[in-house]
């Protein structure tokens, strides 16, 4: 493993137990009602939905954002573009969990997934057409 994709595989390891914590947060409000210290806040079926959502997205795709980080080793693209993968596929998970969650709140803030969708479509698209270039 190389040192770039080491350092970039022990950030979305840390990654790991704020989503561990993320899960129980959603468990804790889903299953009381409460956000938070504020006390008794009643959620809609569709915050309930983003927030499942949010949480489910953000543990699929850092493990994604991993196997990247170790396919990028062995893929034919230039040392630019391989780092903006390294890091965009990481912020594409942090970006369509995020969306979802903010989304729960706030529906102009859909932006964010979107924003998410594309860097993890992107940084998929390219490490895999750098996988097929490779001899």
């Amino acid at each position: 493993m190389t040192p770039a994709a080491r350092l970039m595989c022990g950030i979305a390891l840390i990654l790991i137990p704020t989503i561990v914590y993320g899960g129980l947060t959603v468990l804790y409000v889903i299953s009381n009602g409460k956000l938070g210290p504020g006390g008794p806040r009643n959620l809609t079926p569709d915050q309930v939905s983003f927030y499942r959502a949010g949480h489910a997205h953000a543990g699929v795709l850092t493990v994604l954002a991993l196997v990247i980080q170790i396919v990028l080793d062995h893929v034919v693209l230039s040392a630019e573009l391989i780092w903006v993968v390294r890091i965009g596929v990481i912020a594409g998970a942090l970006f369509v969990s995020g969306g979802f969650f903010a989304v729960a709140h706030v529906r102009a803030l859909r932006g964010l997934l979107y924003l998410g969708a594309f860097l993890v479509a992107a940084t998929t698209l390219t490490a895999g057409i750098g996988l097929l270039r490779t001899p």
